[in-house]
């Protein structure tokens, strides 16, 4: 269980020896894998480092029990797993400004940054199974380098050369969470966008929420909906010459997302909403919605947009 950092005094009562609250710091000074981060230095290591590598930083207080319990086992991962992460401790009694920075209101709490931001968190002495398993969701893999890869030869158009390298992937590391996925795209860039369609219904129910799947299954929908159509220059005539065909709106929005231009796309959705929301059971409010995905959330377009749509709607 975390504890609170209001009951810091009652918790200072059940410290250990000088020598026994030192056990953590000397695992920290022996390891390349392991640092000490203070206000001065959390943002190169820190922000900075989590470009290069995921950070794990332990918010924690030598006055926490559960603290001393979490601290050891994350050296000892961090020394495990040879590199793949870092972890940085930052002593809240010291670091005060800083526990409050990033909302640290219990202890301990530790918080994984990629990419400069906070990922993923939890709180308290996790058992050391479900802190592997918190770590394997973020950590890079070495197979993660075949299946990008296999991305690369899709992109370039030898779906045999991804196939091979996404049979490689499985066989060296079969528990690799994101061969579901990938194996999603390479329908996708095979075409097969109905087999893709049911493949990424079938993913398992971790990637449900997960951003990057919501858009893949925008893109596919967008796909599936000019299979067998018209070209844009003959669904542009039609709707010139009968601005009330929803289909052809929308048929011309997914092409738009389908080439990369967003903006005429949601514009058309937009359109097609205000005009027509039963033509596919309010295709251009959710075709809107996944322009959105696609684009994520600090996109100008998306901003714009929203507040349109919502302006529209009510």
């Amino acid at each position: 269980m975390p504890v609170t950092l209001n009951q810091g005094e009652p918790e200072r009562a059940l410290s250990r020896s000088a020598t026994e609250s030192q056990i953590p710091r000397i695992l920290m000074s022996h390891s390349p894998h392991v640092v000490t981060v203070t206000a001065a230095n959390f943002h190169a290591v820190v922000i900075e480092g989590s470009y290069e590598r995921p950070v794990l930083v332990d918010f924690w207080a030598d006055w926490c029990a559960p603290c001393r319990m979490l601290m050891p086992m994350l050296a000892k991962l961090a020394e495990q797993y040879g590199g793949r992460f870092l972890l940085a401790k930052v002593d809240t009694e010291a670091e005060q400004a800083l526990a409050a920075q990033f909302g640290i209101r219990s202890l301990p709490t530790v918080q994984l940054f990629r990419n400069g931001q906070v990922v993923d968190q939890f709180m308290g002495a996790l058992p050391e199974p479900q802190v592997r398993e918190f770590l394997d969701r973020h950590l890079p893999r070495a197979s993660d380098g075949l299946l990008q890869q296999a991305e690369a030869a899709m992109a370039g158009g030898d779906p045999a050369g991804a196939r091979a390298l996404i049979d490689r992937a499985r066989a060296e590391d079969p528990d690799n969470k994101r061969l579901p996925l990938i194996e999603v795209r390479l329908l996708a860039s095979s075409g097969e966008i109905a087999k893709a369609l049911e493949a990424i219904d079938g993913l398992p129910l971790e990637f449900v929420s997960d951003p990057e799947v919501a858009a893949l299954r925008g893109q596919l929908n967008f796909a599936a909906a000019i299979e067998g159509a018209p070209g844009e220059t003959e669904l542009n005539t039609r709707l010139d010459a009968d601005p009330r065909d929803s289909e052809a709106r929308y048929q011309i929005a997914a092409h738009r997302v389908l080439r990369g231009d967003y903006e005429r796309a949601l514009e058309h959705l937009l359109e097609l909403m205000k005009r027509d929301r039963a033509y596919g059971e309010d295709a251009g409010r959710k075709g809107m919605l996944a322009v959105f995905d696609l684009l994520g959330g600090g996109n100008d377009l998306v901003a714009r947009y929203r507040a349109r749509m919502m302006t529209a709607l009510y």
